[in-house]
């Protein structure tokens, strides 16, 4: 008998949707490059000079944008306030997951809790502002300590709603055993649970990562006047009332690039595994 084969259809809506979301995501990155190595007088009006390559490679402006934003220093502060907020992310994330996840199936009480959390993610941060500011002030913590509760705040719903939907491919009935065998609630959690969801450990650690790496608005209204400056505060030095000196900029924007794409690429595996099993069947 001929073996019969079945001839590969493609998708081709699905392809095209594709290739303009590659073309999207090519476009901008493209000229970021190609106007960070250009010299300011090689930028004009005309669509053509935006676009086309630099007629000298140089590291010039990458020099500049470092010695104008007091680079190393603000990238200290971002890299303090994104790795505290991780730490603490990860921990009191999973814990209260965990703790309104296993329990909200049987328990009015907790699924009234796992409704207030997430609904945290649906309150705009342009309400928040000025309460917070006016707390912040207060309590005496406008700095850099306020910005990371503010943060360990802010991505709770989003974490704490991942950690719970991931518990459900956990069976309960590793726990069941740790406590056959002894074991305590606090001692199962540590050496059983949070070991198995480490895909969503990394798929969190990027998420949270990202959005406190880019960060503009919290660390501007909590840490103004207070003399330190986070990576994106840093780059606003470029844009006046005058005008944007788009290639520091652009330069600018590549150099804080490169940590985030850096610890992205190191827990890509992990999050693909943290973001298919964590989906709520």
């Amino acid at each position: 008998m001929k073996e019969t084969r079945t001839a590969e259809r493609v998708n081709w809506p699905v392809t095209v949707f594709l290739m303009l979301g590659l073309i999207t995501i090519a476009f901008p990155l493209y000229m970021a490059v190609v106007i960070a190595f250009k010299q300011p007088n090689e930028m004009t009006n005309s669509i053509s000079g935006i676009l086309s390559l630099p007629k000298r490679w140089s590291l010039e402006n990458f020099s500049e944008a470092i010695r104008v934003t007091d680079f190393w220093r603000s990238l200290f502060n971002s890299f303090l306030i994104t790795v505290i907020n991780l730490g603490f992310s990860i921990v009191l994330h999973s814990i209260i997951g965990y703790a309104v996840g296993r329990n909200k199936a049987h328990s009015k009480f907790y699924q009234f809790v796992y409704l207030y959390i997430v609904s945290g993610m649906f309150v705009p941060f342009a309400i928040l502002m000025m309460p917070l500011v006016k707390q912040m002030a207060q309590l005496g913590i406008a700095n850099v300590v306020g910005v990371i509760v503010c943060y360990v705040v802010f991505y709770m719903p989003m974490n704490f709603l991942l950690y719970s939907g991931y518990l459900v491919n956990i069976p309960s009935a590793l726990e069941e055993a740790a406590r056959v065998d002894g074991a305590t609630t606090w001692r199962t959690y540590w050496s059983i649970i949070f070991p198995i969801m480490k895909p969503m450990h990394a798929t969190v650690a990027v998420l949270t990562a990202l959005g406190t790496w880019n960060d503009v608005m919290t660390p501007l209204v909590i840490m103004s006047g207070s003399g330190m400056n986070t990576l994106p505060l840093a780059q606003m030095t470029f844009q006046t009332q005058f005008g944007t000196n788009y290639n520091l900029a652009f330069a600018s924007y590549l150099l804080a690039l490169i940590p985030i794409l850096i610890f992205y690429l190191i827990c890509q595996r992990q999050i693909l595994n943290g973001v298919v099993n964590g989906a709520v069947k």
